[in-house]
């Protein structure tokens, strides 16, 4: 096997891209529509993070959440911070009991991306 690629919902083709491309930071790889006004499928990526955003009903259920792991989640999160991202303000990386240290983020159709980094050796 190898690494799965998760499906997110969206809605907005222009906040998908405005969420993922200019917040977030990952490149749009492709892009696909069955035609002319149909729903946008496409995948985007950063790094080997690699994620499809879907229009179509019934692919993926909205308000999903998905774990990243990050090095160096705090300048990550710092460069989130200074876009002053008007529809989302992330919050500082917080310690776990679990051992890691983690912030989210929620894209416009309410999925949570949470970044999180181990602490010490993984």
């Amino acid at each position: 096997m190898k690494l799965p690629t998760p499906v997110l919902r969206s809605f907005d083709e222009t906040k998908a891209r405005e969420f993922y491309v200019w917040f977030l930071g990952f490149k749009v790889d492709w892009e696909h529509r069955f035609g002319d006004n149909f729903p946008l499928y496409m995948q985007v990526s950063r790094d080997a993070c690699i994620l499809h955003l879907s229009e179509h009903h019934g692919d993926a259920c909205p308000g999903s959440s998905l774990r990243i792991e990050l090095a160096g989640l705090d300048d990550f999160c710092g460069g989130l911070r200074a876009r002053d991202y008007r529809n989302f303000k992330p919050g500082l990386p917080a310690e776990t009991s679990w051992g890691t240290r983690e912030f989210y983020v929620t894209d416009p159709a309410g999925n949570r991306l949470i970044f999180y980094e181990p602490n010490g050796p993984a």
